[in-house]
């Protein structure tokens, strides 16, 4: 505790500055930014010298001070379409969570069921903060076509399966990852396999259809009728319960893991065996998946990766840079006990 002299205020030494940092270290305020940033195009002897620097004079960064430095406001906008699905739900939680690790804070906004005012008003709401660059997490194809009618001069990304002009875009690669279920079970020797689709207007939906369709193709194979759902259980539950021609496959593979648990439950209660009679591979291994009965083959989205990849592209463009158009994560089978070889 510092006593001033009597008639005398006492004098508060202020915090260390950025300012500070960057005079230490023979650099520009902006090179200690991008340092701070994890910004890639920086030289390692310049990182380090910032970094010494940093350590001498004890500089502990904070939001604000990062915002008066760089004249930004430190936030992000985050539009979501279709928030309560397990996809766009994950990835905005791994945005968040990625935009927290930078000091960067996250507006969202979520769609109402009119998708033209909501876009609408929703890039207005998050404008008006003053945010640095908007975000859109867009499954849908008639979001993104909606999406290109809004004019603002701010970085955009769209979390998006198809690279989209005029945006930048982000994605695990559904196609990779469908093909990847298919020839997990043409290797195990299926050749009738239905598709249990999503709903056709999402554009990860239409992307693993797509595949479906050219493995099915490539592979000699007789096409067998795809069934449109809804992303959920009780439709994948109706699906086996109700359409002949799914029990008449060897092997199902469905567009997402709560559609394969429907199928689970409706092919036991028709007597179906699984994998014994039918092989099912979901998408996305959700984190029940391991505990379905049988644990269920799918494919694994990396959502941490997706929202660390999206979060670094609007940084770079927040900086001036152009990111790769149509960055991609590569997804993982995961093989459970959900297929076995078909019965001869």
């Amino acid at each position: 505790m510092t006593i001033a002299p009597r008639g005398r205020p006492a004098k508060v030494r202020s915090k260390p500055s950025i300012y500070d940092v960057a005079k230490l270290a023979g650099v520009s305020h902006m090179t200690v930014s991008r340092v701070l940033n994890d910004h890639p195009n920086i030289k390692p002897a310049t990182r380090e010298k910032v970094l010494a620097a940093i350590e001498q004079v004890n500089f502990t960064r904070s939001s604000h001070a990062r915002a008066l430095a760089t004249n930004r406001t430190m936030r992000i906008g985050v539009l979501v379409d279709s928030p309560v699905e397990y996809g766009p739900n994950s990835t905005l939680r791994a945005f968040e969570a990625a935009a927290r690790s930078k000091g960067y804070a996250v507006s969202a906004y979520s769609m109402s069921e009119n998708p033209e005012l909501a876009i609408d008003s929703g890039v207005m709401h998050l404008v008006t903060q003053g945010i640095d660059a908007l975000c859109v997490i867009a499954p849908r194809t008639s979001s993104l076509e909606l999406l290109h009618q809004q004019a603002t001069e701010l970085p955009r990304l769209a979390i998006t399966a198809e690279p989209e002009e005029h945006l930048f875009t982000a994605a695990v690669d559904q196609r990779a990852g469908a093909l990847a279920a298919l020839d997990h079970l043409i290797g195990l020797g299926h050749r009738r396999i239905a598709h249990v689709a999503g709903p056709l207007d999402w554009v990860d939906a239409q992307a693993r259809e797509r595949a479906w369709l050219d493995r099915i193709a490539s592979a000699g194979l007789e096409p067998m009728g795809v069934v449109e759902g809804d992303w959920t259980s009780n439709f994948g539950h109706w699906v086996a319960t109700h359409d002949d021609t799914i029990t008449s496959a060897t092997a199902i593979f469905a567009a997402n893991d709560q559609m394969a648990l429907g199928l689970l439950h409706g092919l036991h209660a028709r007597g179906v065996r699984v994998p014994e009679d039918i092989s099912v591979v979901g998408f996305d291994d959700v984190p029940d998946s391991a505990h379905f009965l049988p644990p269920l083959t799918t494919v694994k989205q990396d959502f941490q990766a997706l929202g660390e990849l999206s979060l670094s592209l609007l940084l770079e463009a927040i900086e001036g840079e152009v990111p790769a158009h149509g960055a991609m994560i590569e997804p993982v089978l995961v093989v459970r006990e959900s297929t076995a070889p078909p019965r001869t």
